[in-house]
């Protein structure tokens, strides 16, 4: 195996320059028997990776597509690709096959990498998309210790030599985040808005190489990747990864067997998934070793009374902080004891500029969120469009939610000037669901929008005006959205009605649609 070599500090490969002296630390536990690795043995086998993607042809800015899951084979080939000077495009195992077609030819990739046994798989929508792009495919698995990439076809003769280390203005990752056209975005992050992210967060919780992190987040999500993985690596702490979810899905069972037995001193989540542990007593306790530090919250709004349950029931601070893809996750967060975490609030900018302004730019008590920072991307790739309308002239980021700031400058979250529904950390653009309903030879006019959850903070359903002596049932509606969307973005109810309510000039308010339609029970609340 090639030796194990430092890069620059300020990229993506820093924790392994930063973490040789105690190459021995462990960086991965998968419980169960599963491939737990040093920062050594790991750093060797993303710099073999490295030269497996050069012996494939790939060069400096290719982009490849992975599709792995929260896997040991996700993390070689996330560091493998960006290490090596390419692009990273994580993307769920979930979607849909026209879902993929999109993110392909979007992102440009020229490989995607897939879980073994995927290629003997008839019916798989990722191959099926990659084949209608014309996008090489290649299977990834970590077995004996030893890492084993088989490409669909033939595999190039002559391995080549690729010498060349990531710099801090590299593209790293491109993630993509719905907008309110229902054309999803996409937000490159370089390796310097990756590191100063990471670095924010660890300063934010004051991560050390004794901290252990359950990795309960999908690592397709900017959450889960730069806060779970991404920050504790650069702390030289270690991840704890449950064994072999290919396709994301949290349930709470030996989820603190898991964690107790680890000695993990942290997580970090979406309400959804604390709601769930506060559902699922343990016996095992995390109170009991007293190694639980703090629990994170992020991605969806808390309800302080949520808020209070955590922390009655595992006795350990739980602090919410707010995030977006395009600042590469984290902006603000509630600060650890002894400083105060405000429920109810999205604490402090961390490494973070926050001013609140109006339409203008002017600074305002009660405005739209506006941020600005080395963590913030510089743009949409290939989105001039939207570049224009999402920053002010000085450089602050425009993040179409609406807050405000008290006297000690904790953040509170006060509505969404966009339309994204927010269900349990999953954003859905209510136009693209639209699209989908209007494309249904049925439909003559269809609005999505936002409704309460009790479980997930939002959940999307939607209203259709069905076409002239045109039938269809709800059940049939969902199922044509099913088999061109992810399950996520389903809506929950569809309602046939024959006239949609409209504004005074004609324009259709989805706010305005969910209340005509939607007649929450007693007991849901936001």
């Amino acid at each position: 195996m090639p030796a194990l070599v430092p890069f620059p500090l300020n990229t993506l490969a820093s924790p392994f320059a930063k973490n040789i002296t105690f190459s021995a630390h462990p960086a991965i536990i998968v419980p169960g028997g599963g491939p737990s690795l040093d920062y050594y043995h790991l750093g060797n086998i993303i710099e073999e990776f490295r030269e497996v993607l050069a012996g494939a042809g790939l060069t400096k800015g290719s982009a490849v597509s992975i599709v792995l899951g929260n896997t040991v084979e996700f993390i070689i080939s996330f560091f493998g690709v960006s290490n090596f000077r390419g692009i990273s495009c994580p993307l769920n195992p979930a979607l849909a096959q026209q879902e993929f077609v999109f993110y392909l030819k979007d992102s440009q990739s020229k490989l995607v990498l897939v879980p073994k046994g995927e290629f003997s798989k008839k019916d798989s929508t990722v191959l099926k998309a990659a084949k209608e792009v014309g996008v090489a495919a290649a299977e990834v698995s970590y077995e004996g210790g030893k890492l084993h990439v088989l490409f669909e076809g033939k595999f190039p003769a002559k391995r080549l030599i690729y010498n060349e280390t990531p710099q801090p203005d590299d593209i790293a990752l491109l993630l993509h985040t719905s907008g309110t056209t229902g054309l999803p975005k996409a937000v490159p992050l370089s390796h310097g808005n990756l590191s100063r992210t990471m670095n924010n967060v660890i300063n934010t919780y004051q991560l050390k190489t004794r901290d252990r992190t359950y990795l309960v987040m999908p690592l397709f999500h900017v959450h889960g990747l730069v806060a779970g993985l991404l920050a504790t690596f650069l702390s030289g702490g270690a991840v704890v990864v449950p064994p072999r979810l290919t396709q994301f899905s949290f349930t709470p069972q030996n989820f603190w067997r898991n964690f107790v037995d680890n000695e993990c001193t942290w997580y970090t989540a979406v309400p959804t998934i604390h709601q769930i542990l506060l559902a699922s007593p343990d016996s095992r306790s995390p109170s009991s070793t007293g190694k639980l530090r703090f629990i994170r919250s992020c991605s969806s709004s808390l309800a302080p009374a949520t808020l209070s349950a955590l922390e009655a029931a595992f006795k350990a601070p739980v602090l919410e902080a707010y995030a977006m893809t395009e600042a590469a996750h984290q902006v603000s967060s509630n600060p650890l004891p002894p400083a105060a975490h405000k429920p109810g609030t999205v604490g402090l900018g961390q490494g973070v500029e926050i001013s609140i302004r109006n339409d203008k730019g002017d600074v305002v008590q009660k405005g739209e969120v506006c941020i600005r920072g080395s963590n913030v991307t510089r743009g949409y790739l290939n989105n001039p469009k939207a570049n224009a309308s999402s920053f002010h002239s000085d450089g602050f980021f425009r993040t179409g939610d609406e807050g405000v700031l008290d006297s000690e400058g904790y953040l509170t979250l006060t509505g969404r000037i966009k339309e994204l529904v927010n269900r349990g950390g999953e954003k859905i653009a209510p136009a693209e669901v639209d699209h989908i309903l209007l494309d249904h030879p049925a439909i003559a006019e269809a609005v999505a929008f936002a409704v309460p959850d009790e479980k997930y903070g939002q959940d999307i359903q939607a209203a259709v005006v069905l076409k002239a002596d045109k039938s269809v049932t709800e059940e049939e509606l969902r199922t044509w959205v099913g088999q061109k969307l992810a399950a996520f973005k389903v809506p929950r109810r569809i309602y046939l009605t024959d006239k949609m309510p409209k504004t005074a000039t004609g324009k259709i308010q989805r706010a305005k649609v969910s209340e005509a339609f939607f007649k929450p029970q007693a007991k849901s609340k936001l």
